[in-house]
């Protein structure tokens, strides 16, 4: 049985190409940088967790909230094969239970916050925002986007971003913790045009700040689907 299965819908996703020495000091062991065309990518990305069940189970009042998170991509080698996946600088949360859970058995990095979401739609175009509040100020990412979903193509920079079907976390300079994600190849929504107004220092630290006053390298809003996370493995 799958750890936890759930939907992930309207996954708005704003990717910066950085230098990859920034993400040295957090790459779980076993594992590297994963590029695209020769860049390093790291995307923060607002998207809606729903139907949530663990081990089967929903958990009153834990079934549908927002998360906002910031990532990495990375890729490991295993029996000839490279295992391609991400890494979570941070994962914000409005429900405390779920950051208990994932910090604790998983040994992720999640935050609770206040949060909230809208999703909406006019004759023309579909407007997505997703917020937090870290120390009394609202942050926000909001993107309007075309109406009618369209692939994502093969080889493609939105392929790169939305197909890594693993996760992996530095437990400590010796161990890693991984954990499989599933879910079917999405469609996206064309971004017409994007609003980002976040105070990165704040929710994210000063190894961070420098995205305050980078554009991002590309935007992207993808449909989502049911997706399922698998029992984590420890590698040593």
């Amino acid at each position: 049985m799958s750890f936890l299965t759930a939907q992930w819908n309207d996954l708005a996703l704003f990717n910066y190409e950085i230098d990859p020495e920034l993400l040295k000091e957090y790459v779980p062991i076993g594992t590297e940088i994963d590029l695209w065309n020769n860049k390093c990518y790291i995307s923060l990305i607002g998207f809606m967790f729903e139907e949530v069940k663990i081990l089967g189970m929903k958990i009153p009042l834990h079934t549908n909230f927002e998360e906002v998170n910031l990532r990495f991509y990375v890729k490991r080698l295993e029996n000839g094969i490279w295992k391609r996946g991400v890494v979570f600088i941070k994962e914000i949360v409005p429900k405390r239970a779920i950051s208990i859970v994932a910090n604790t058995l998983y040994k992720e990095h999640y935050q609770t916050l206040r949060m909230r979401n809208s999703r909406s739609e006019n004759e023309t175009s579909k407007i997505f925002k997703y917020s937090w509040r870290k120390n009394k100020k609202w942050n926000s990412i909001e993107m309007i986007t075309a109406k009618n979903p369209i692939p994502i193509d093969i080889n493609s920079e939105a392929e790169f971003i939305t197909e890594h079907y693993f996760g992996y976390t530095k437990y400590n300079k010796n161990t890693t913790i991984e954990y499989g994600v599933t879910h079917p190849r999405w469609e996206q929504l064309k971004v017409l045009n994007y609003t980002i107004d976040v105070d990165f220092t704040s929710t994210y630290g000063n190894e961070f700040s420098f995205l305050q006053n980078l554009k991002p390298t590309s935007a992207m809003l993808a449909k989502g689907s049911k997706i399922t996370i698998e029992n984590k493995k420890i590698l040593s």
